[in-house]
C-alpha cells in the first residue's frame, strides 16, 4: 500500500456521523461496533469522519485515518458543536503559503473577496462597487433564498435565529439551519484542511480559527442547508427523527450540487492559485534563504562556513 498516493477529494464520500460506537482498525479500513452490529468504514475514500457523543475510538483506528487522509472532527449531538478535529491529506505548505500572502496583502485580499461574491453573482461586475454595496447585495440574495425555501415548501419563515444557549427556543426551521450548516461547515473544513488550506485565515470572515470555513460554507448555503432545511420541517413525520432527517436531506443536496467536486475549484479560483500535486509526501522540505528565496533542506551545512576546525 502506497500512502503516498491519496485519493482524490472529489471522489470521496463527503462525511459520515457517528455516535455510541466503538471505532478500531480492521486492516486498511476501520469498523463501528455498536449495538446493531459491526459497520465496516473503507476511509480511503471518507472526507470527513464526525465522532459524536458516546465514541471512543482507538489509537490504531486514528493512525489509518490520518494515513488515508480522512479527517476526524470531534462535535457534540447531531453536529451541534464543534469540538476539535485531526489531520487532513496534505503535508506541503504550498497552498497555505499562497492563501498567507492573499490574506496579508490588501490588494490582493480585495481582489479574493470580490472573486467570493462574482461566484455568487455569475455575470454580474462588482468592479465598481463598494465592499458595503456587495454586502448588501449579498444579503438581499440570502434573504431571497430563505423566502423562496419557504414558499416551495409551505413552511412559515419569520428570520434567521440562532443562540447557542437557547437552543429549545427556536423554531424547526431554525434549529435544522443550524444543524445543516454544522454538517457544511465540518465538510468544508476538511476540505480545506485535505487541500492544505488553513481554516483560519479567511476573507470575509476574520478573526476565528473558522473564518475561511466560513467564508468557504457560504457560497453554498442557498443550494444546500437552506433547502434542505425546509425540506425537512415540511414533513410532519420527521419530528421523532429531526436530526437524522437533516443530515440525509443535506447529504441528498450536497451529492445533487457536486458540492467536493465545487469545493476544490472554487478555492483555487478564488485564490488564484494553481492546483497542487495532491500528496503525502513527508520528506525534507525546504529551508528559507534571505537571498534566494528558499534553498534544499535535509543536509549539514556545517562546510559552507568555510575555514576548518
Amino acid at each position: 500500500m502506497n500512502y503516498q498516493e491519496l485519493p482524490k477529494l472529489r471522489d470521496s464520500v463527503s462525511y459520515l456521523y457517528l455516535e455510541h460506537a466503538i471505532i478500531e482498525r480492521d486492516e486498511n479500513a476501520i469498523v463501528a461496533i455498536s449495538k446493531e452490529g459491526r459497520t465496516p468504514i473503507p476511509v480511503s475514500g471518507v472526507t470527513c469522519l464526525l465522532l459524536g457523543p458516546g465514541t471512543n475510538v482507538t489509537h490504531a483506528a486514528i493512525r489509518i485515518m490520518a494515513e488515508f487522509g480522512c479527517m476526524v472532527i470531534w462535535c457534540g449531538e447531531g453536529i451541534g458543536r464543534f469540538y476539535a478535529s485531526g489531520l487532513g491529506e496534505t503535508r506541503s505548505a504550498a497552498n497555505i503559503l499562497a492563501q498567507a500572502r492573499a490574506c496579508m496583502d490588501d490588494v490582493l485580499h480585495m481582489a479574493v473577496v470580490r472573486e467570493m461574491y462574482a461566484i455568487r453573482f455569475p455575470g454580474f461586475n462588482t468592479s465598481r462597487m463598494t465592499l458595503q454595496q456587495i454586502r448588501g447585495m449579498e444579503g438581499i440574495r440570502v434573504k431571497k433564498a430563505y423566502a423562496l425555501a419557504a414558499k416551495s415548501a409551505g413552511v412559515q419563515w419569520k428570520k434567521r435565529s440562532y443562540k447557542r444557549d437557547e437552543w429549545d427556543e427556536s423554531d424547526p426551521v431554525n434549529r435544522a439551519l443550524s444543524i445543516g450548516n454544522s454538517l457544511l461547515y465540518g465538510v468544508c473544513h476538511a476540505a480545506i484542511v485535505s487541500l492544505g488550506f488553513s481554516p483560519a485565515l479567511g476573507f470575509v470572515h476574520t478573526g476565528k480559527q473558522l473564518s475561511f470555513v466560513y467564508d468557504i460554507a457560504d457560497l453554498y448555503k442557498t443550494e444546500t442547508t437552506i433547502p434542505a432545511a425546509f425540506e425537512v420541517v415540511s414533513k410532519k413525520d420527521s419530528i421523532d427523527s429531526f436530526d437524522r432527517e437533516v443530515r440525509m436531506a443535506c447529504r441528498k443536496y450536497f451529492h445533487q450540487t457536486r458540492l467536493l467536486s465545487r469545493i476544490p475549484d472554487d478555492i483555487f479560483r478564488i485564490l488564484h492559485a494553481a492546483p497542487e500535486e495532491h500528496t503525502n509526501d513527508i520528506g525534507a522540505g525546504n529551508l528559507w534563504d534571505d537571498n534566494k528565496g528558499t534553498v534544499d533542506g535535509g543536509y549539514s551545512f556545517a562546510d559552507t562556513l568555510g575555514g576548518s576546525e
